[in-house]
Formats: C-alpha cells, structure tokens, sequence
C-alpha cells in the first residue's frame, strides 16, 4: 500500500495545471474578475508613473533649452528683474570667463503681424546680446534664413524655436506681434534656433531692443556664466553670491530639476497611491474568488490529502493559483497601462490634467524596470490574497471535509474581533502621523489599514447584526436565508469583503471628490463678487499702465474698478514661486480676501501681509508672525485666506505698500462693478476696445459666471483619473458580487437538493436566496458605505493638506451614496436568483446522489 500511496503522489504534481485548468474553465467568471482586478491596478500605477515620467523628462528639456548650457546662472527672483549694472560687476569676479546678460519675459504672440492670427499661445521670450551669448550660450544663438542675415542683432529680427515656428504658421521674413510686460511689438522672423530642441516655444531678440520695446530699460531677469575650468568652482560661487543684491539668487541645473519635479509630486504620488489602492481592492476580490473556488472544491483537496498529498503541496498548489491570477493580471495591466498612458497624453496631457506642464508633445517610451516592478507588485498582490484560502483548505480535516455538506462551515466557530480593532486602530495612528518628505505616507498607509481592518470584522460584524433579526417572524423563505448568514459566516465573509473592499474605496474617493469640488465651487462665490473680470496674460514682468487704468475707470456704466498685481516670486532657487500679488486690501480684509478666521490688528510701523493658507503650511507661519520676503522685506502676516488656485502659497499686500517697495505701478487684473441696471455686454466691449492694441487679444474679460464654470470645468479635467477609478471600482465591485454570489450558489446545489427532499419548493429557494443577496448586498454596502466615510475623512483632512496644503470641508453625495446601495442590493439579489435556478433545475434526486 505505501508503494501504492508513493506512486499516486508521483502523479499529483503533473496534475496540479489540469486542476486548475479545470476549475478555471468550469468557472471562468471568477477568474475574469480576478484577472481584472489586478489588471486594473497595475494599468493605473504604470500609466501615471511612466505619463509623469515622460512629461517631467520633455518639461525638464524645454526648461534646460531655455536656460541654456551655461556653467551657472543668476536670476532675479522676481519678473522685473535686477538692475543690469550688476553684469560689469560679475564680469570681474575672478574665475567666471564670460558672462551673457538675459532678458527674460513670458509672453504671447500672434501670428501674420494682426489679430488674424493665432492669438494667446505661450512663449518665452530672450533678449540677448549675440556675441556675448556665443562665449557662454551658444546653442541660443539664432542661424539666419532666408534673405534676413544677420544675427539676433538684427533691430527687428526674431529668431523662433522649431516649435514656436510651426505654432505660429512663420516662416522666414514673414512679420509676427509678440506680446509681453503689456506692451506689443510686431517683429520679422529672422531665422530659427537651430539647438533649441523639439519642445522649447522660444523666441530670441536683440537684449537692447527687447528692453525698449517691452519697457525693461535699465532691468536685467537673468545672467549665463561661463567659468573657469581651473578656478575652484565653490570659491567662485561665494564670491558672487556675496556681490548680488537683494533680489538675485544663485540657480544651478540642480535646483532647476528639483523645482521642476516639486511641480507636480504630490499630484503624481497621489494619483500613484490611489492606484496602488485600487491594486489592494483588487486583492480583495482575488481573496474571494480564491475562497470560493477553495470551499467548493473542498472533497477534491480532501482526496488528495487522502491519497497523500502533504499539506504544504496542497498550500503551494494554491498560492501557484493566486500567483497564475496576479500574472496573467499584471501582464495585461503592463500593457493596457502604456495603451492608457498613450491615450492620457492624447487627452490630458503629460500632467494627467493637473495643470502643472504646458509642454506639446510629450514623447512616450516603454520603461522596462517600471513595467517589472508594478508586474511584480500585481503578482505579489495576488499571492498575498491567496494565502489565507490556501491556509485554510490545508487545516481542513480530509475526513470531515470529503461529507457532503461541510462547505459552509462550523456554524459553532467563533470570529476574532481583535485583528479587525487592531487594524482599524493602526489605521487611527497612521492618520495622525505627519508628513515623509512632504507627502502623505502614512495616509495612505491609513487607507490600507483602514481597508484590511473593515474587512476583517466583517464575520464578526455579520454575525452579531443577523442574530437578533432571526426571530422576528420572518417569512420561511427569510428565515432560512438568515439562518443561512448566520450559520455560514465564512462564506457570508467572502462574498462581503469584495463588496466592502471595492465600495469603501469608490465612497472615499466620491466624497473627497465632492467635498473638494464643493469647496472650490463656494471659494469661487467669495473669490467672484464683481461683475465684470479682466485678466492680461503673459504680463508678469509689467502690466496695464495708470493711464490704461484711468481709461478702463472713465468706461460708462461702471460705479468701480478694483485692479490687482500680480507677480511671481522666488523664495528658493529649488522650489516654486509664490504669487506676491498688490491689491486694496487692507481697509478690508475680510471683503477683499476670503479669509480663515480672524485676522489680527496691525500694529503701527509694519507692512502687513495676508498669506495663503499653503503659504502658512509652507513656511510655518502663522498670524503675529514676521518674515522677510524678497523684494519687499520684512512684513507681518496680520491673517490667512483660502486659496485654492495656488498650491506653492500666494501673499497679498494692500496696492500702496506694493507700489512703494516694489515701484511697480502696472496692473494685471481687474474688477469691474457695475451701475445697478447696465448690462454686462456693452461694458465688456468697451473694456476691450479701451485696452492697447496687441494686448486686448492677450486678455480674458468674462463674467463670474463664466469664469466659475471654465475653473469647474478645469478642476472636472485634473480629476478625470480619479473618476475613472471610481468607475471602475463601481463595475469591479459589482461584478464582483455577481460572481461570487453566483459561485456561492451553485456550490450549495446538494443542500437545495436536501431541502427540496424536505418539501420546500423551488419558489421557496428562489426567495431564499433573494432574500440571502440582499440582505448580503446591504450589509456589505452600508459597511462598504461607513468604511468609506471614515477613509474620505483621511484624504480629506489628512491626504490633501498634507499633499497639497489646503483644507476643505466634508460633504456627502447622498445621491451616489442611496443610488449605490441599491445597485449593490439589487445586484446581489438578482444574481443569487439567477444562479439559483440553474443550481436547483435539476432533480432533487440528483442533487443529493453524493450523500449515497
């Protein structure tokens, strides 16, 4: 008999892929949802990674493009520059060999010299001095076509980047208006920048004119230094860091590529992070099927631990299933998250619709090492699900296990409680903890604890809820059904955490979604009181003049203009700017700015600030405090406002404060309230008819209205991924219900067999297990639902201030959240029905044969 015993487990491991061959093709529904579910969660993480990837790769190209190939730069930290009596100056410090001044603007032009042309498309525009430019930048340096000649000396010459030449239609010799500072200029395109590269939208113009022409005499954005080879290079850059003023800074490569990336981190960790989330709902669903398909193939394992088969056999054939499921998902997630990846650049943008690139074309290239490790994490994902069912189904006793009946469980077995509380109160100290490196691990960290925790008491919480309702006088067919969850807990438990797992995460994202477009929709409302708006783009360095001003004021049917400058600022040469922006508002604050809390009274001698509130989180400031500002100072902050448009922080200072520190006059936005009665539409033609010629294109007037609606729709776009994964969390889950309570089903087919023996009728069953899949369903979708609530409080009050800087307040979508919960029970309902009348067609006699 032990040579016998010995030769039947020679045989078992070459039919470890028939067995599992043949409960995939006799279940191929489970196997699907499974191999989806992880598919879904590597596809989103490789996409976002390699999107965000190409994008910060072709940004960082264009940034370089412009910056050029100088050794180090030094830059003003505001637009309007430094005074250019600083060039002689670093020109003398010993070690730098050259030195190339550079007039920076951001600017817009059209094309074909009037407004027939292609207005509003963005542009960096240089002022250089070519010979000086050729010692130190020479890949900036125009190549003449055409009849012009010359080089960017040339008194109206341009020379465009190859993709600013094809944007604006140009060609060489042919006239184009450029627009900066609020000024315009029309000049001839002289030729192209030959090293610009592919991406850059770069125009190139002789320094001494662009300064006349933009009115920058006198001022300087930028200097390029070439140093010395021989001369040690952290001396020369303490010798001029100890002669630049107040208003420069040191930028090297290395600070640019960290700014750059610190654009859109937190935008792309996030995205990453819900990704991996749904990946971990994902792994839920492969518990369940994996559960499923081991309780009803329950007789084949015992026959095979009878026939010799070792328990570690039985739990390695298992966890090979779990790792065949992750495989197959994570393959096709590789490649529908590069199909996706392709279609988002297409849509959104190398940004995924966040707003932080402006670049064209992003090129997009398969990354092999990211491919491995999201495929890695999908298979690890999966075999981690499938280690309980493969537990579970080599502690079963082969002789309890081969009796017909033994699927549903010991109804006498007792659930733990504590590694539910366990988890769930990790996932409490998680979401306390402060930010890594200024993102939010340890929320996410939360999330997932959260997520295993409500799944883990899900036994307990369905056993304790069904007690009390089982005798209340149900009808038989709802007695039995509760009978039923109340004696099978495990498998109530399996069809739950699919059903939990995926609503916890759609409900959590849904609400922080609506909380988040809530609050933006009422910040609006305070941010929009006016009539009429007016913004000039591309006007950082310069705006519209007092005497524009006074025309705009003078406009009939307007009672009064609040105008508004605006201007980036640089508080390091590693991070963003900040927005310094002069505005009436100190008479006012709380009218002018939509503040948090009370501000404080400022005291007599001290400039005032009100920061925003990422501002405050930023810098750690808080009302009271001092701190010095470029440009400006020292200031006080007197209070702190909601801002939803600037995540890197803004400052306001009241307008005369502004024009005495900075002797910027110029404005860039304005708000127009009107006499009572006079229509918006008249106002708005005059105010564009009043503004310069070529800088009336490059302006938005609109009404609030219109202007609510265009950053709604913005905000709709920079979350268009994230309602994607609510979707799809939406038809996994339900899906996922369908099948497992379809698999439930027709692995009960002996006891509907006995029960019919019994006398209950078919009918009967029927509304058994209807009555079974809703109750099921609304079990699972009001934990699903309350599991939710709890995990949007985490990216609500956690995740996004932690990432972003901002906070908001909670409002539930009831609509989603009932609409929900009734697909969820309708859904599990109508499949326990469905599956039912296949598992009881058959003859009551048949069905029990196995208990012969």
């Amino acid at each position: 008999m032990p040579a016998l015993e010995q030769r039947v487990v020679m045989k078992l491991g070459p039919a470890a892929p028939w067995l599992i061959g043949g409960e995939w093709r006799a279940h191929p529904g489970r196997l699907v949802v499974a191999v989806l579910a992880i598919a879904v969660g590597v596809a989103l993480g490789f996409a976002v990674h390699i999107v965000n990837g190409a994008a910060l790769e072709s940004f960082a190209r264009a940034v370089g493009t412009v910056s050029g190939a100088a050794d180090v730069q030094v830059r003003s930290v505001a637009p309007m520059g430094v005074d250019e009596g600083l060039y002689p100056r670093l020109a003398r410090v010993s070690g730098v060999r050259a030195v190339s001044p550079v007039l920076e603007l951001s600017g817009r032009f059209t094309a074909g010299g009037g407004d027939a042309g292609k207005p509003g498309v963005r542009l960096t525009i240089l002022g250089l001095d070519g010979l000086r430019a050729m010692m130190v930048t020479p890949g900036l340096v125009g190549m003449p076509m055409g009849a012009m000649g010359g080089g960017p000396t040339g008194m109206d010459g341009v020379y465009l980047s190859r993709a600013a030449m094809s944007a604006a239609g140009a060609r060489p010799g042919s006239m184009m208006r450029i627009v900066a500072a609020g000024r315009s200029h029309d000049w001839r395109v002289a030729g192209v920048l030959a090293g610009a590269g592919d991406d850059a939208m770069l125009a190139v113009i002789d320094i001494g004119e662009a300064q006349w022409r933009y009115g920058q005499l006198g001022r300087l954005q930028r200097f390029d230094l070439a140093l010395d080879e021989a001369a040690p290079r952290g001396r020369v850059l303490e010798a001029v860091a100890a002669m630049l003023p107040a208003g420069a800074e040191i930028v090297r490569a290395e600070d640019e590529a960290s700014r750059s990336d610190s654009l859109s981190r937190a935008y792309r960790v996030n995205l990453g992070m819900l990704a991996m989330v749904a990946l971990l709902t994902g792994g839920f669903l492969v518990f369940s099927a994996q559960s499923l398909s081991v309780a009803r193939r329950i007789p084949q394992f015992a026959l095979l631990r009878v026939l010799g088969m070792s328990r570690a056999a039985l739990r390695s054939q298992l966890m090979v299933e779990g790792a065949v499921l992750g495989a197959f998902g994570a393959l096709i997630g590789v490649v529908a998250g590069f199909g996706i990846a392709a279609a988002v650049l297409v849509v959104l943008g190398g940004d995924l619709g966040g707003g932080y690139f402006r670049a064209g074309r992003v090129p997009l290239h398969f990354d092999a090492g990211a491919a491995a490790g999201f495929a890695g994490l999908g298979v690890l994902v999966a075999v981690l699900s499938s280690w309980w069912p493969a537990e579970a189904a080599a502690r079963a006793q082969p002789a309890v296990a081969l009796k017909a009946g033994s699927e549903g469980g010991d109804p006498r077995q007792r659930w733990p409680l504590w590694p539910g509380l366990v988890l769930l109160g990790g996932g409490g100290l998680a979401a306390m903890a402060p930010p890594v490196l200024g993102l939010p691990l340890f929320g996410y960290l939360a999330m997932a604890l959260l997520l295993a925790g409500g799944v883990a008491i899900m036994p307990w919480l369905a056993r304790t809820l069904v007690a009390p309702l089982r005798g209340l006088g149900w009808p038989v067919p709802v007695t039995l059904a509760l009978q039923r969850l109340w004696g099978a807990p495990s498998a109530a438990a399996v069809a739950l955490s699919g059903i939990v797992a995926s609503t916890s995460l759609m409900v959590a994202m849904a609400v922080m979604v609506d909380s988040f477009r809530g609050s933006v929709d009422e910040w609006l409302g305070q941010l929009l009181p006016a009539d009429v708006y007016l913004h000039v783009e591309g006007a950082d360095a310069g705006g519209l003049s007092r005497d524009v001003q006074t025309r705009l004021a003078a406009i009939p049917g307007v009672k009064s203009v609040r105008f508004v400058r605006q201007m980036p600022v640089k508080l390091a040469p590693e991070r963003p700017a900040v927005v310094l922006s002069g505005q009436p508002v100190k008479a006012d604050p709380a009218a002018a700015l939509p503040m948090i809390g009370a501000g404080l009274t400022v005291p007599e001698g001290v400039v005032p600030v009100w920061i925003s509130e990422p501002m405050a989180w930023l810098e750690g400031l808080e009302p009271g405090d001092r701190v010095v500002l470029p440009i400006v100072g020292e200031v006080f902050v007197a209070g702190i406002w909601r801002d939803y448009a600037r995540q890197f922080g803004a400052v306001a200072m009241d307008e005369a404060d502004f024009e005495r520190l900075t002797g910027d006059a110029s404005k860039t936005e304005g708000a127009f309230t009107l006499l009572p009665g006079q229509a918006a539409g008249p106002v708005m033609r005059a105010v564009r008819d009043a503004l310069p010629v070529g800088v009336r294109e490059q302006t938005i007037i609109a009404e609030p209205r219109v202007m609510r609606v265009l950053a709604l729709a913005i905000f709709d776009q920079s979350f268009l991924v994230t309602y994607a994964l609510e979707v799809i969390a939406i038809l996994i889950g339900l899906v996922g219900v369908a099948t497992a309570f379809s698999a439930q089903t027709l692995a009960r087919t002996r006891e509907f067999g006995m029960m019919r023996h019994l006398g209950v009728q078919r009918g009967q069953i029927g509304w058994q297990l209807a009555s079974e899949g809703a109750a099921l369903g609304a079990l699972g979708g009001l934990a699903g639902i309350a599991l939710g609530l709890v995990m949007a409080q985490v990216l609500i009050h956690v995740v996004n201030p932690q990432s972003f800087h901002w906070t908001m307040e909670t409002r539930l979508p009831w609509g989603l959240l009932a609409g929900l919960l009734v697909a969820l029970i309708v859904a599990a309902a109508g499949t326990a029905v469905l599956a039912g009348r296949r598992a009881i067609s058959g003859a009551a006699v048949l069905a029990v044969r196995d208990d012969w």
